[in-house]
């Protein structure tokens, strides 16, 4: 097969992509083998592959590819979320543009322009993650609203609701506006903002006086149902019993006591607006206020807004305090920052409202998922430090609210079928929901259930994920349940640790009595070069695709990778994706340097023997490093071990001592030792890159399918020889002393030089013959002093002495050389006047005092070289 001369990443990725995907080496059954199992995260069926996908995914796929080497089964589950919220919000954005309204709809005719939709757009994202290289089983694809998903959905509901733990609730719930629908307290986020905080003055009934309230909200005024002063608040306590009118509306309305009142806040007087504050609420509860709603749906105002009606809030927030103003009651404004809830969705500004809704009670459910991760270390986080995140959310758990006013989702299992609320049966499909109303009244009729319009909250299908792609739910003991569950390892971002771990976790061991996974890998967010979150609406993220065709997949991957430490953020630059771009070229370099080599049968140099062997000794530590990195989910540091090894160990080292002399050939016994180096490497790398791996591999020798790189083995440790590693190392400071000298004195590498070492301490003669090679030394020999008319150089207790006669300007040398002796004195004087302080040497840290002595000593051994150096220059 002839070698291209230049790495073609975009022809290699789609052919070796379509070799795996031919040969179904991503495909996992049961089998006796050892499982290994993933469950991607699945992304919205509305996305597509951006910063966080990628590295998200990249990081699975390395763990699942190196798994497979490790001869275990390796099964990485693909799938999508329906996203509710995401979804139906984008059908409905889209339906407006062609002048249709959803509320012309019935939700039959909705749901099938919804799955029209999903259908068109729901596989962008998987096309684009094999393009990244990503080695799922594909046979495995699911979607959360999958018909045998959707049945785990709803048969979950009705056994929760059988234990007592599901139950519906007239309650303060998160609404937004722009999606018509409630959230959850986790899909609200809050921002700090600019405001204004509004003194209103409130005539006092049957008098001339008036009371001061401050609002932010000044809208909210036309829900006012009382007034509510502290009863320790000496300024207020002669309007005890009396009454209030609000301005504009002009309802009367009690002054109530209570101590929630924050006397040193604003006025001191509050007002208490029930439909449009929890606190207010639990006040307006605990005094039996009147309940006035002034807000539809959509947070325009309803008839309760009087001359407002149909007014947006922030519209009327402005024209009201505008009105109040010109009619005497505003006394005065104040710039204000408050925190604001918006939705994780759709941005939209969150009004509390009061809703009928469906809750799941969460706090027995949550201790087995608790002790798990901070007792019994069953589930572990890495790193670590989200614990504290992860039990500050645990043991401060709510009542999570399920049901979302949607119809794009499971919809909710209850069937009403009288003239109440309470009238209702909760049943799998409408056959038994008829079957248990009957029992109730043998009168009902299939006409006369009417099922909740509600859709569960999305995140109520995918907490069930682990269990439900392998259909645990509907089938508890089914044979891939009992195979692949718990899954191994999930990897995800910080920011869904409550809303899908936390989730799964309590499912896990409510459905399967096990953790659905053994260790959760958390990713930083990916940032840009100023530290700023990557958004579409900033414009600084890259566009995915535009990468892989610019650098080639493996060279994004590799990119994203070589800084991501757990749990910290990434500073995305596209010179790291540069920089795996220039990594793939010197491997490919590096191969086709080594299959150009002619090969001979010919006696094995000392040199090359010495080289293969430390290179050997050196990638079996490096393995030895790289496994320890993996287990501590350290993957970038993996990454860059082997990155090291590759690029300096064996590019840099090997293929120097091993290369023949110019149009000589090699000896076979160290090009066969070369090519089995080559070959380790590519296994060690082929996680991280895929596809250059696969090409360099099939382009060494003709391999059956079975003997693709994607199924070969991880290499095994053995034993690395410290001694042999700590001689090379060595020896390369006394080639790069060597090195130094040519450069410096602009001496070709082709031109032979003399070396002569003093006080030999032992530089592990075997490695001589290393040096002589990469140093291009004609004559190496012991001394027992220094040479006159030679440059010199330390490495360690060893002085090395280059004669090069006029080859160099002797008095420039003797200037530098004084130059650099002043320069080290001066410093060796300053680190002896720190070391001379009793402060310092008593207060300082130990490992400190012992890097200044180090650096005294470094200096006294330097100054001993030089002084050397310009006595042989006369």
């Amino acid at each position: 097969m002839e070698i291209p001369s230049k790495y073609d990443p975009q022809k290699v990725e789609e052919h070796w992509y379509q070799y795996w995907m031919e040969h179904d080496f991503f495909s996992s059954i049961p089998d006796e083998r050892e499982p290994y199992t993933i469950v991607i995260p699945p992304p919205n069926v509305t996305g597509v592959l951006h910063m966080g996908h990628m590295l998200n995914n990249t990081l699975q796929d390395v763990l699942i590819r190196r798994a497979r080497l490790m001869g275990k089964n390796a099964c990485w589950v693909p799938g999508a979320d329906h996203a509710a919220i995401a979804t139906e919000a984008k059908v409905v954005a889209k339906l407006k543009a062609e002048g249709i309204e959803k509320s012309d709809l019935t939700r039959e005719q909705f749901l099938e322009h919804v799955w029209v939709w999903t259908n068109e757009y729901g596989g962008v994202i998987f096309e684009q993650l094999k393009k990244l290289g990503c080695s799922l089983d594909w046979k495995r694809k699911k979607f959360t609203m999958d018909d045998d998903m959707s049945a785990s959905v709803i048969k979950v509901f009705v056994d929760l609701y059988e234990k007592d733990l599901i139950y519906r609730g007239y309650r303060m719930v998160n609404w937004d506006p722009e999606a018509k629908t409630t959230l959850s307290d986790e899909e609200v986020i809050y921002e700090e903002r600019q405001g204004m905080l509004y003194y209103l003055s409130y005539p006092i009934e049957g008098s001339d006086e008036k009371v001061t309230i401050a609002t932010t909200r000044p809208e909210t005024i036309l829900g006012d149902t009382a007034i509510c002063i502290n009863p320790n608040d000496e300024r207020y306590s002669h309007l005890r019993g009396k009454k209030a009118i609000v301005p504009i509306c002009n309802r009367v309305i009690p002054i109530i006591e209570d101590e929630y009142v924050d006397i040193e806040f604003g006025t001191g007087c509050l007002k208490v607006t029930p439909a449009h504050d929890e606190n207010d609420k639990n006040l307006g509860d605990k005094h039996g206020l009147e309940v006035v709603d002034i807000f539809n749906e959509d947070a325009t105002l309803n008839s309760y807004g009087l001359h407002y009606e149909g007014k947006d809030r922030f519209v009327v927030r402005k024209e009201i305090a505008k009105e109040l103003e010109e009619k005497g009651f505003l006394v005065k404004t104040e710039q204000h920052i408050n925190k604001v809830g918006t939705s994780e969705r759709t941005k939209a500004v969150i009004e509390p409202r009061l809703s009928d809704q469906w809750f799941l009670k969460m706090e027995g459910l949550a201790k087995p998922a608790l002790e798990s991760v901070l007792k019994t270390g069953e589930v572990k986080l890495h790193p670590k430090k989200f614990e504290n995140t992860y039990r500050h959310w645990m043991e401060n758990i709510r009542d999570w609210n399920i049901s979302r006013q949607l119809w794009w989702g499971q919809q909710i299992p209850a069937y009403y079928y009288g003239n109440g609320k309470e009238d209702f049966v909760v049943a799998e499909t409408p056959e038994e929901a008829l079957k248990m109303a009957q029992s109730k009244n043998p009168k009902i009729q299939e006409s006369d259930l009417k099922q909740d319009p509600d859709a569960l909250d999305t995140w109520f299908s995918s907490w069930l994920w682990p269990i439900s792609v392998f259909g645990g739910i509907l089938d508890p003991d089914n044979e891939e349940i009992n195979y692949y569950y718990p899954t191994s390892d999930l990897i995800t971002g910080p920011d869904i640790l409550f809303f899908w771990v936390a989730r799964m976790i309590i499912s896990g061991y409510e459905y399967r009595g096990k953790r659905p996974f053994e260790n959760v890998y958390l990713t930083g967010l990916v940032r840009d070069k100023q530290r700023r979150k990557m958004s579409k609406s900033l414009g600084n993220s890259p566009d995915a695709l535009k990468l892989m065709e610019d650098f080639g997949a493996d060279g994004v991957r590799v990119g994203l990778l070589l800084s991501s430490p757990a749990g910290n953020d990434l500073l995305f630059d596209e010179a790291l994706c540069q920089q795996g771009k220039n990594f793939a070229n010197k491997i490919w370099n590096a191969f086709r340097l080594v299959k150009g080599w002619e090969v001979a049968e010919l006696e094995q140099p000392e040199s090359a023997k010495i080289g293969v062997e430390w290179y050997e000794a050196k990638f079996n530590q490096t393995l030895a490093e790289v496994d320890d990195h993996f287990s501590k989910y350290r993957i970038s540091d993996a990454l860059m071990a082997i990155y090291k090894l590759v690029w300096d160990d064996f590019c840099s080292w090997l293929l120097e001592i091993v290369k023949p002399a110019y149009q000589k050939p090699i000896d076979k016994k160290t090009y066969d030792a070369v090519i089995h180096w080559f070959e380790e490497n590519l296994k060690l790398l082929h996680p991280f890159m895929p596809f250059l791996t696969e090409e360099v591999w099939q382009h060494i020798a003709t391999r059956t399918p079975q003997e693709a790189l994607v199924v070969s083995n991880w290499p095994k440790t053995s034993s690395n020889k410290p001694e042999l590693i700590e001689a090379f190392d060595f020896a390369s400071e006394v080639i790069s002393g060597i090195r130094t000298i040519r450069k410096e004195k602009n001496i070709p590498q082709k031109e032979p030089l003399e070396l002569s070492v003093l006080n030999s301490e032992g530089t592990g003669g075997s490695m001589d013959t290393i040096i002589v090679k990469l140093g291009n030394i004609s004559a190496l020999e012991m001394v027992d002093s220094g040479l006159e008319g030679a440059l010199s150089f330390r490495v360690k207790s060893n002085e090395y002495f280059v004669p090069i006669g006029g080859a160099i300007d002797v008095e420039a040398e003797i200037k530098k050389i004084t130059e650099e002796l002043n320069y080290t004195k001066g410093f060796l004087q300053s680190v002896q006047k720190k070391l001379g302080n009793e402060r310092f040497v008593n207060n300082a840290p130990e490992k400190v005092v012992a890097i200044e002595r180090k650096k005294a000593a470094d200096a006294e051994a330097k100054i001993e070289t030089l002084e050397k150096s310009l006595a042989s220059l006369g």
